[in-house]
């Protein structure tokens, strides 16, 4: 998948490939030429990825090769144990969890999971979970409490599933509890956002301890396109919405929304994803270190506190 932006660095691509190719066939020493088209394309690449609009990190968030929650959870854990259904309705597979070890520690991960192809698409809602995917992860978030092991959630949803048979099933209720319930865990609780951030489908696994975003992500209270939508009555001003939001890492960060950024390999996550799965685990192990030297109580009124202090109202 070739974005936009990206086609001139695929054209000098093409150039360097068409390059070594007559080298090879020709016996040509085409040496100098091609190490000048070498360090062309890294300096266009960090042209590019460092000055990117807020709309082409939205599209990099969504890009078909970036690596899902189960792609980091199997580059990053030793052994994984996947636990199904919220007890009461079924198994919802856009929500995902279960235990983990990553370097000896066992914790829960949870996180929406959405697909590579057509049917994998349908299967996984494309990662927009259910009132049972919220409860299922609320009981998961529960059993690690109970075994006091931390807890990490990826957060990657264009929106919980605005259906009318989720509605119907308390949509909003699920997502509520667990807001109400994340605040109370005695258990570490870290949340990475790894891809997009849509509205209350997102913040339903996402009031933690430590919210992280990765570089390229965005997190919202409404999706570019729809707010385009709404406002303009049309698509069209999607990039002008997405400058508006504000939604990219470094303006939550501004915001004091989020406590940290995830740097991504140049070009995006998908580019390098055993490096990224790396540098994921190693802030996970980083944050677990720093959230275990307070107690219990300490955490959960951090936690209340930060989320209080968020956002601009008058009494």
């Amino acid at each position: 998948m070739l974005l936009d932006f990206e086609k001139p660095i695929a054209d000098l691509e093409a150039k360097l490939a068409d390059m070594k190719q007559l080298a090879q066939d020709k016996h040509v020493d085409v040496h100098t030429a091609v190490k000048f088209l070498e360090e062309s394309i890294i300096k266009l690449k960090k042209e590019t990825y460092q000055n990117l609009t807020r709309w082409q990190r939205v599209q990099l968030s969504r890009h078909s090769e970036r690596p899902y929650t189960l792609d980091y959870v199997y580059n990053i854990t030793d052994q994984f144990i996947e636990l199904f259904g919220d007890r009461t309705v079924k198994d919802d597979k856009a929500m995902v969890g279960g235990f983990g070890a990553i370097d000896g520690q066992t914790f829960m991960i949870i996180g929406q999971q959405k697909g590579r192809n057509t049917k994998q698409r349908q299967q996984r809602n494309f990662g927009m979970a259910n009132p049972e995917g919220y409860r299922k992860a609320l009981r998961l978030m529960k059993m690690a409490e109970k075994f006091n092991k931390p807890i990490v959630t990826f957060i990657d949803t264009p929106g919980a599933y605005p259906g009318i048979e989720a509605e119907e099933r308390g949509q909003g209720e699920a997502i509520a509890r667990n807001l109400r319930e994340m605040f109370m865990l005695k258990v570490p609780v870290i949340c990475i956002i790894i891809g997009e951030g849509a509205s209350g489908g997102a913040l339903g696994i996402a009031i933690g301890d430590k919210v992280l975003m990765l570089e390229n992500t965005w997190y919202s209270v409404i999706s570019p396109e729809s707010c385009s939508s709404i406002l303009w009555r049309s698509w069209e001003y999607k990039e002008q919405a997405a400058e508006a939001l504000k939604l990219t890492a470094e303006d939550m960060m501004k915001f004091k929304l989020i406590d940290g950024i995830i740097e991504e390999p140049l070009g995006g996550a998908h580019t390098d994803i055993n490096r990224m799965s790396q540098t994921v685990k190693q802030e996970i192990i980083r944050n677990l270190d720093i959230l275990n030297q307070l107690t219990p109580q300490e955490r959960i009124n951090l936690r209340i506190e930060k989320f209080c202090s968020m956002g601009v109202y008058i009494e």
